[in-house]
C-alpha cells in the first residue's frame, strides 16, 4: 500500500458490504516507529487471539523522524493498514500505541499507551520544539481530556509520571513488563538460540547493545565491535551487535553496515532491528551497553554488564540511572579481554537484583493484566478461555557470519611426558596485528578460498576450503589444484571424510586425523602442520595435542601418496624415499628450523 492510500475493508462507512468477519469492537493499533510497532506486534496477538468480536487495524503515522521501515514491517506482518488521516473518519473503540508521541484525532475513545522500553528512564528530543521531554509521557491533550491510560511496570513509575505531569495522576495502570516475562520464559531455549546464532560449544557470546543518539554507545564508540573482534580469539568468542531500531531507521541499514564493514567481515553478528535482540540477549554471556533498555534487561537476566558509556540523558532516580553505580565501566585505553574476564570472574546472577527490582514488579503477570485491561476498555466480557502464559521467543534466523581470513598464532611446547602440544589462537585478519615471533611461537595468515579480498589471499601462507568435504583421494587432488591456483600459499587444506588432507608446496601430502572431539577444521589442521614444519618436527607419524578455544584434540599426522604416485617419483625436487632429503631439509627431530622454513619459502624465525 501507499502511505496515503485509504482502505475500505475491514473498517469504513461501507465496510459491511465487503468484509467477511463481522465484529463488535474495533481496535486500532498506532504504527509510528519500528521500535513501537515491534512492541505492539509482540503484545497484541497475545491479548485478542481467537476472538472474532474484535477487528484489529493498524494506522500508519508517518510524522516520526524514525518512520523508515514501518511500512515494510506492516507489510511483512500482513497488517491491514490505514493512513493516519483516515483515523479521524472512524470511531474505534480503543487505540493502542507503544509510541507516546502521537497526535490522536478528537474523540471519546480511550488510548492505551504501552512503554516501548523499560519504564521512563530517558530524556529524548522533543519533536514539537527544541527542548527535550520524558520518553514515554504522552501529549498534554490526551492527559487533559482524560483519554490516555499509561501502562507501567513498577509502582514507582506512577509517582514519577505524576511528578512530571499532574495530568498523569490516576491515569496509570500497573501491568508489569511483558517483554521481561518472555525473556525469562525463553531462558530454557538458551542453547537452541546459541546454536542458531552459530555460537559453538565453549565459545562465549559478547553482546554489544546501544540505544540511539550521540551519547549512546554506538554514537560515542562506534568502533567497539571491531576493537573486540581484534582482541578476542575467534575460537573463544563471538560478538553480536544490537542497535536501537532508531539507529537503523535514522541512518539507513546501508550506512550502518558500511560503518561496521570490517567488523561484519570479521564475523560480527548484526542483529536484525525487528527481530532477534531478545534471543541474542538470552544467548549472551556478557553485555556491554549504555543507558538503553537492553542493558537493563540484561542485568535483569543476571548477565555480567559493562558500561561502554552512560549518557547524561538518563533520568536520575530511575533504575536505569542507578545501574551505573553498580556496573563497571569498560575503558577504551585498556586491554578489552582482561576487562571482560574481570567482569565475569566471580559474577553472581543476583548482582543487579536490587536495582532491577525497582524497574520490574510482579513478574509473570503482565499479559493477563494487559488482557483484562484491554477488554475492560473495549467494554467486552473477557473470553472464557484463560490467557496464555509468556511465550518463548522463536528461534532466530541462522547466522553464518564468520571471518574468511585469520591471523593464526601457534605456540608449541612439550609436556612432562614429551608430548608435543600446539595451542592455536586465531584473529580476524582484517583487524588483527601480527606480533613478534620467538623460537616456539609463530604467526601466519590463513584464508578461505571464498575470501574476496585479493590482497589477503595473495599474502596467505595457508589456503583452505571449509565448504568442501571430499573423499581422501579427491581431497588430495583438490589440494594440489589449490596450490596451483594460489602460488603464494605454502599449504592447502581441505576437509576429507576421515579428517583433513593437506598439500604442501614442496609436493608432500599430509593426512591429519583427530581423536576425541569430532569436527576438525582444515584451518586448525593446517596450523598444526605449519608449526611442525617451522620447528623441524617430522610430519609423518607425529602425534600431538592441539588446543584451540575450549577444544582439545589429539591429532595424528601421516604423509600419504596418491594412488597414481610411483614409489620413488620426484615431487618438486624432493624424493619420497625414507630418510631422503625433502626440499633441502630433514624431518628428523632436531633438524634445523631454518632449513624447514626455507622449504616453506619462509624466512627463518629468530
Amino acid at each position: 500500500m501507499k502511505s496515503d492510500e485509504r482502505i475500505l475493508v475491514p473498517v469504513g462507512p461501507d465496510a459491511a458490504r465487503w468484509r467477511t468477519f463481522g465484529s463488535e469492537r474495533t481496535l486500532v493499533v498506532a504504527a509510528r516507529t519500528v521500535t513501537s510497532l515491534v512492541r505492539v506486534l509482540d503484545v497484541v496477538p497475545e491479548i485478542v487471539h481467537d476472538d472474532p468480536r474484535i477487528t484489529v487495524v493498524f494506522a500508519y503515522d508517518p510524522t516520526s523522524a524514525f518512520n523508515d521501515g514501518v511500512l515494510d514491517l506492516l507489510r511483512a506482518s500482513g497488517c491491514r493498514t490505514l493512513p493516519w488521516p483516515q483515523l479521524a473518519e472512524l470511531s474505534p473503540d480503543l487505540l493502542i500505541s507503544a509510541s507516546e508521541n502521537i497526535k490522536v484525532p478528537p474523540g471519546d475513545y480511550p488510548v492505551l499507551v504501552l512503554p516501548h522500553g523499560v519504564g521512563f528512564h530517558k530524556q529524548v528530543p522533543d519533536s514539537a520544539g527544541p527542548g527535550t521531554r520524558l520518553s514515554g509521557l504522552v501529549h498534554d491533550d490526551l492527559l487533559t481530556a482524560r483519554r490516555a491510560w499509561l501502562a507501567v511496570s513498577h509502582p514507582d513509575q506512577e509517582a514519577q509520571l505524576a511528578a512530571a505531569h499532574p495530568g498523569a495522576a490516576g491515569r496509570t495502570v500497573l501491568v508489569g513488563d511483558p517483554c521481561l516475562d518472555r525473556l525469562r520464559a525463553s531462558v530454557r531455549w538458551r542453547e537452541r538460540y546459541r546454536s542458531a546464532l552459530g555460537v559453538l560449544p565453549g565459545q562465549r557470546l559478547v553482546l554489544v547493545s546501544s540505544t540511539w543518539g550521540e551519547e549512546s554507545l554506538a554514537g560515542s564508540w562506534p568502533g567497539l565491535p571491531a576493537d573486540l573482534l581484534a582482541q578476542l580469539p575467534a575460537d573463544e568468542f563471538r560478538v553480536a551487535l544490537v542497535l536501537h531500531p532508531n539507529v537503523w531507521s535514522g541512518h539507513g541499514s546501508w550506512q550502518v553496515r558500511v560503518m561496521q564493514q570490517s567488523a561484519l567481515e570479521a564475523g560480527l553478528i548484526a542483529v536484525d532491528p525487528t527481530d532477534g535482540w531478545q534471543q541474542t540477549l538470552v544467548a549472551s554471556d556478557l553485555v556491554i551497553g549504555d543507558h538503553g533498555s537492553v542493558t537493563l534487561y540484561g542485568a535483569a537476566l543476571g548477565r555480567p554488564v559493562l558500561l561502554g558509556t552512560f549518557g547524561s540523558e538518563a533520568v536520575p532516580g530511575t533504575a536505569g540511572h542507578a545501574l551505573r553505580t553498580v556496573a563497571e565501566p569498560l575503558e577504551a585505553g585498556k586491554p578489552l579481554r582482561a576487562q571482560l574476564e574481570a567482569a565475569t570472574a566471580g559474577h553472581r546472577a543476583d548482582r543487579y537484583e536490587a536495582i532491577t527490582a525497582g524497574a520490574f514488579a510482579d513478574p509473570g503477570k503482565a499479559l493477563p493484566r494487559l488482557r483484562a485491561l484491554v477488554y475492560d476498555l473495549l467494554g467486552l466480557a473477557r473470553p472464557e478461555r484463560p490467557a496464555r502464559g509468556p511465550q518463548v521467543f522463536p528461534l532466530p534466523a541462522p547466522d553464518a557470519a564468520r571471518a574468511l581470513s585469520l591471523m593464526v598464532h601457534t605456540s608449541v611446547a612439550r609436556s612432562a611426558g614429551d608430548e608435543l602440544q600446539v595451542e592455536v589462537r586465531r584473529f580476524p585478519a582484517a583487524l588483527a596485528e601480527e606480533t613478534a615471533e620467538d623460537e616456539t611461537s609463530f604467526w601466519h595468515l590463513a584464508c578461505d578460498v571464498d575470501e574476496p579480498d585479493t590482497r589477503l589471499v595473495e599474502s596467505a601462507a595457508v589456503v583452505s576450503s571449509a565448504s568442501e568435504i571430499l573423499a581422501p583421494e579427491a581431497g588430495l587432488l583438490r589440494a594440489t589444484d589449490l596450490l596451483a591456483d594460489f602460488p603464494g600459499a605454502r599449504i592447502a587444506a581441505l576437509t576429507s571424510e576421515d579428517g583433513c588432507v593437506l598439500g604442501l608446496r614442496d609436493g608432500r601430502r599430509v593426512h591429519v586425523r583427530a581423536t576425541g572431539l569430532p569436527g576438525l577444521d582444515p584451518g586448525t589442521a593446517a596450523a598444526a602442520v605449519y608449526s611442525c614444519l617451522r620447528l623441524g618436527v617430522p610430519v609423518d607419524g607425529t602425534a600431538l595435542v592441539l588446543r584451540h578455544g575450549a577444544c582439545r584434540q589429539r591429532l595424528l599426522l601421516r604423509e600419504v601418496r596418491l594412488r597414481s604416485d610411483q614409489p620413488g617419483a620426484s615431487r618438486a625436487g624432493a624424493s619420497d624415499q625414507p630418510g631422503a632429503s625433502r626440499a633441502g631439509a630433514s624431518d628428523q627431530p632436531g633438524a634445523s628450523r631454518a632449513r624447514t622454513s626455507a622449504a616453506l619459502g619462509l624466512p627463518p624465525s629468530s
